[in-house]
């Protein structure tokens, strides 16, 4: 950060301030070009001080979640259609986890018109989205809920998910590195996803492409112990082979590949 420019400087603060910054909002402010603000980003980025979102900027930490706001803004679009293709993946009358997490909270949007699930969560906005269907029944982890998020982690959490063993666990991870590791920031939630993956017969972890890009300091689990991997598309050929060798199925959402014919 020494390196960093006062206008950058400033630019990062904003951010943690704000949750997300706008090139055309900065142009205006600094009175400079917008090919000058996707500079300062782009260079930002490539120091891993922020992430590239539609239009802006986030802040990005190896220690230290993004606010939850500045997470909705990652995204959005990639995120939406590794909901859809998930639930395409859960038939009616299942039993299911869903976890903490933005794309999790699409893979319960997309879920609304199916029937007989009984859902089993931790995520509050999760549960918001479902309880008003009549043909999806909900039931909320206990604990402490976390105002930053919604989320609710802790002993009681990971209790109640044990008294369930369920057809399918949809995850989300904050980072996956190339050895194909799921990573989080919180060791509470990931004692929590744990529980999840340990207590499912089929296992879903739903992740868009900038989560190869990020860093995380406590691990979750591997890509072997999954499933199935939903993602928007997957570029990293070191990746696609491991999925391949431990026999997980790949979804890209974001071509015309389908779970019944993608295998990486």
């Amino acid at each position: 950060m020494d390196s960093l420019t006062p206008r950058q400087r400033e630019i990062v603060a904003l951010a943690r301030e704000q949750g997300r910054v706008g090139v055309e909002e900065l142009s205006a402010r600094y009175g400079v070009s917008l090919q000058t603000i996707r500079k300062d980003l782009n260079q930002l980025c490539a120091m891993r001080a922020m992430s590239r979102v539609h239009g802006g900027a986030v802040v990005a930490s190896s220690i230290e979640n993004l606010a939850y706001e500045a997470r909705r803004f990652i995204a959005p679009d990639e995120k939406a259609a590794i909901g859809r293709a998930a639930a395409a993946l859960i038939p009616d009358g299942s039993s299911l986890f869903l976890n903490i997490g933005t794309t999790t909270e699409e893979v319960a949007r997309a879920l609304a018109n199916h029937s007989g699930l009984l859902v089993i969560t931790n995520n509050l906005h999760v549960a918001t989205l479902l309880y008003p269907h009549p043909h999806i029944e909900v039931i909320v982890a206990g604990g402490a809920v976390r105002r930053s998020d919604g989320g609710v982690v802790g002993a009681s959490a990971v209790e109640l998910i044990r008294q369930f063993k369920v057809d399918y666990a949809v995850i989300g991870t904050s980072a996956i590195d190339e050895e194909g590791t799921l990573l989080d920031y919180d060791h509470q939630e990931v004692k929590v996803a744990q529980a999840i993956i340990g207590n499912a017969r089929r296992r879903i972890l739903v992740a868009d492409a900038s989560k190869l890009s990020r860093a995380a300091p406590v691990r979750i689990a591997h890509l072997r112990d999954l499933d199935v991997f939903v993602t928007d598309r997957l570029a990293s050929e070191r990746l696609r082979a491991l999925c391949r060798a431990e026999e997980v199925a790949v979804v890209e959402a974001l071509t015309a590949a389908h779970a019944d014919d993608t295998v990486a």
